[in-house]
């Protein structure tokens, strides 16, 4: 019973953070979009009595809105006040509470490795945990320090830090998990962003205005740079939360270079959107995020195996005793190995006829990319990943 609950922890959990994820994701994208489209106010003397920054007219849904955005504070404050946090907190707990069912109490499978690095499960989560608050602490260190008043020295000095962080991780985990805890990493700084920064900012200016007295604009000013850094985080992050679907690259042997160049490409395409929202036309930008995602995909190139001269094709019999082996024990009907409620991804290999319909997936998954079996968990071989490539480059006959 226990691996048929787990998997439905895993459906629930899954299921509230993307949902949880969308009403962040959305709310932030469009505050970044609302705040590249204010105008100085038609009604110009409202505007000075206001002190507003600018208005937006909209038209949606079958009515139109007018949004307006205060330099500081407006000169009451009204009742409701709406607050953005629980998308980010809720989105965060979230995924903490995914990051710890699949990845940390499932280290052994998910996150450790022993080709790469053989640790214990508990080292290992323990490391995980470091990784996640020690990107907040230093983060939040630039950010407060003077590099955090020069943008582009900033963004160049997390840059290489990013890139550093990706290069332990693919040090220290299997691809999967390096993938899924350098977004856990940008994530964590995303809500801690809300949470230590932006949230209380506000509720300084709220009880300034409270007080009668005149609210610090810094608070202002900290809270729209860590807002537009988390929209620059966001393609980033969305991308490690699909990357254990693309072994291609997370199996890779320069795993950590196509996760900083697929994040690269993630955050210079956001830039150059959140630009153009701005009317600022800087393809540049853009060219940078495409040439970045070509380069990763020339790296992750599948480089062509030279078949043996004169050798002889395994057989079908041979791949069968191969998979039985090394593949059976989760995809088959009724998995046997723990954990497993149902074969991933739905695949069972318990006869002939499911490998040779399979064929190709086997091969890319344990010959191409070597991401299966997970972790190696049964280790296999590479005589054995030999048998299933020979076999497959000869036709993969019955």
């Amino acid at each position: 019973m226990e691996p048929y609950v787990l998997e439905w922890l895993n459906l629930l959990g899954r299921w509230f953070h993307l949902i949880a994820g969308i009403a962040w994701i959305g709310s932030s994208f469009y505050f970044v979009w609302l705040d590249a489209h204010l105008h100085a106010p038609r009604d110009r003397a409202e505007g000075e009595r206001l002190d507003l920054a600018g208005e937006v007219w909209s038209v949606h849904g079958g009515g139109f809105y007018r949004a307006q955005k205060f330099k500081v504070a407006p000169p009451e404050l009204p009742e409701p006040l709406h607050w953005f946090k629980w998308e980010a907190y809720s989105t965060w707990m979230s995924g903490m509470f995914m990051l710890v069912l699949m990845y940390w109490l499932g280290a052994r499978v998910y996150l450790v490795d022993p080709a790469v690095a053989d640790l214990a499960p508990g080292t290992a989560v323990a490391i995980a945990a470091a990784f996640l608050v020690g990107g907040w602490l230093v983060y939040d260190a630039l950010c407060r320090s003077r590099l955090g008043d020069n943008e582009p020295v900033l963004a160049a000095i997390l840059l290489v830090l990013c890139s550093l962080a990706a290069w332990g991780l693919c040090q220290l985990f299997s691809g999967r998990g390096a993938f899924i805890h350098f977004g856990a990493m940008l994530g964590t700084i995303m809500a801690a962003n809300v949470f230590f920064v932006i949230i209380p900012g506000q509720k300084a200016l709220v009880r300034a205005k409270q007080a009668g007295l005149p609210p610090e604009p810094i608070h202002g000013i900290r809270g729209k740079q860590r807002s537009v850094h988390n929209t620059y985080f966001t393609l980033p992050v969305i991308f490690t939360m699909i990357s254990n679907h693309y072994a291609v690259l997370t199996q890779h042997p320069f795993a950590w270079l196509a996760l900083v160049g697929m994040s690269v490409a993630g955050a210079t395409i956001r830039l150059y959107l959140v630009l153009r929202h701005r009317g600022q036309s800087k393809p540049l930008l853009l060219a940078v995020g495409i040439v970045s995602l070509a380069g990763t995909f020339v790296l992750a190139m599948p480089r062509p195996v030279a078949p043996q001269a004169g050798a002889a094709a395994p057989s079908l019999a041979q791949v069968r005793v191969v998979v039985e082996q090394r593949c059976v024990g989760c995809h088959a009907a009724q998995p046997t190995y723990p954990g497993f409620a149902s074969p991933p991804k739905n695949v069972v290999l318990d006869s002939a006829e499911s490998i040779v319909r399979q064929a190709q997936a086997i091969h890319q998954q344990t010959v191409v990319t070597r991401a299966m079996p997970i972790g190696n968990l049964t280790q296999i071989t590479d005589a054995e990943r030999a048998v299933i490539d020979g076999w497959y480059r000869a036709g993969a006959k019955p």
